[in-house]
C-alpha cells in the first residue's frame, strides 16, 4: 500500500524541492544585480520570482499531503490551510505590485543611468532557471491544480525574463532608460494578474462556494436523470481543497426495498465521480409516502421550530396509543 502510494512522489516531489531551492538562491542574487545595476525591472522581477517560491511551496505541500494516507479528519484540515496560505499569497501579491508600480513612476519621472548588460546576464539565467523548471513540471501540471499553479507561475517567470532581456537590448541600442521603469510596471500588472486569479479561487473555496466550472443545474438534471430518483432538493457542492469536491443532498425515491435503494445509490455515486469527478458525497434518501406528510427539508426558519416540536410530540403520543 505504501510503496503504490509513493510510488511517483519522489519524481514531482524532489522537482519541486529543487526549483524551490533554486527559485529561492535566484531572488537572492536577482536582487543584489538589481540594486547594483540600478534596475527596477530586475528587482521586481526578483518580487516575481520570490511570489512563485510562493507558489512551489504550495504546490510541494499539497503534493505532500495528497501522498499522505488518507485521513479524514486531516485531510479537511491540510487542505484549507493550502488554500488559506494561497490565498494570503495573493494578498502579498498584490501589495508588492503596488510598491512595484509606486517606485517605477518615481523612477520614470526621475530616470537613473542603468546597467543592462547585468540585465542581460541574471534575465538570461532567470529564464533558462524558469524554463527548466517549468519543463520538468508540465507532466504533472495536468492532473494537479497546485503543480499547474506553479506551472504557470514558472511560464510568467520565463515569459518576464525574456521581456527584461529584450528591455536591456533595447537600451543599450537607444539609451532610452526609461524602458527599465516600464517594464517593471508590466512586471506589476503580471503579479496582479495572477494575484487575482489565485484570490478569487481560494477565497471561492474558503466561502465553500460552488467549485469553478460546476453548474448546479447541470448536476441537479443529472441526478434527477439517474433511473429510480423522482426528484432531489437541497443539493450542496463546495470545495474541500483545490482538487477535492463534495457534495451532500436529499433524495426522493419510490419506496422499494434495501437492495434497490443500493442501486440507485450506486448509480447516482458513479455519476457524480466519472462526470463532474466528486467523490466525497452525502446522500438522504427519502421515500414518497414519508415525504409528502412532511413539508420538505428546507433549513427551518426558528419561528416554526415550536410548532414543529408539537407536531412531532402528537405523532409520537399517536404511534404510542
Amino acid at each position: 500500500m505504501h510503496s503504490h502510494g509513493h510510488s511517483h512522489l519522489p519524481a514531482t516531489g524532489s522537482v519541486l524541492r529543487w526549483s524551490l531551492a533554486a527559485t529561492g538562491l535566484f531572488v537572492v542574487v536577482e536582487v543584489v544585480a538589481g540594486i547594483r545595476a540600478h534596475s527596477l525591472a530586475l528587482l521586481s522581477d526578483a518580487g516575481h520570482n520570490f511570489t512563485d517560491a510562493g507558489a512551489l511551496v504550495l504546490a510541494w505541500v499539497g503534493y505532500y499531503l495528497q501522498s499522505k494516507p488518507a485521513d479524514e479528519t486531516k485531510t479537511y484540515g491540510y487542505h484549507r490551510a493550502g488554500v488559506l496560505s494561497a490565498f494570503v499569497n495573493a494578498l502579498t501579491l498584490v501589495a508588492l505590485s503596488a510598491v512595484i508600480l509606486y517606485e517605477s513612476v518615481l523612477r520614470l519621472r526621475h530616470p537613473e543611468p542603468v546597467g543592462e548588460f547585468v540585465m542581460m546576464v541574471v534575465a538570461g539565467a532567470g529564464l533558462v532557471l524558469n524554463g527548466g523548471i517549468a519543463l520538468a513540471l508540465r507532466a504533472a501540471s495536468r492532473h494537479d491544480i497546485n503543480i499547474r499553479g506553479a506551472f504557470i507561475h514558472m511560464l510568467g517567470d520565463a515569459l518576464g525574463s525574456i521581456a527584461i532581456i529584450g528591455g536591456a537590448v533595447a537600451i543599450r541600442l537607444t539609451g532610452i532608460v526609461q524602458i527599465d521603469p516600464l517594464l517593471s510596471i508590466l512586471i506589476a500588472v503580471l503579479i496582479v494578474w495572477s494575484a487575482v486569479g489565485i484570490a478569487r479561487e481560494s477565497l471561492n473555496i474558503l466561502l465553500e462556494g460552488l467549485p469553478r466550472g460546476l453548474q448546479l443545474c447541470d448536476v441537479t438534471s443529472s441526478i434527477r436523470g439517474i433511473e429510480g430518483v423522482l426528484d432531489v432538493h437541497d443539493l450542496h457542492i463546495w470545495s474541500l481543497g483545490s482538487s477535492t469536491h463534495a457534495l451532500s443532498c436529499h433524495v426522493l425515491i419510490d419506496d422499494v426495498p434495501p437492495s434497490a435503494s443500493d442501486a440507485i445509490l450506486k448509480r447516482l455515486n458513479g455519476m457524480l465521480a466519472s462526470r463532474f469527478h466528486i467523490f466525497h458525497t452525502t446522500v438522504q434518501f427519502e421515500h414518497v409516502s414519508c415525504a409528502i406528510s412532511e413539508n420538505g427539508c428546507a433549513i427551518p426558519v426558528h419561528e416554526h421550530d415550536h410548532e414543529h416540536d408539537h407536531e412531532h410530540d402528537h405523532e409520537s403520543h399517536h404511534h404510542h396509543h
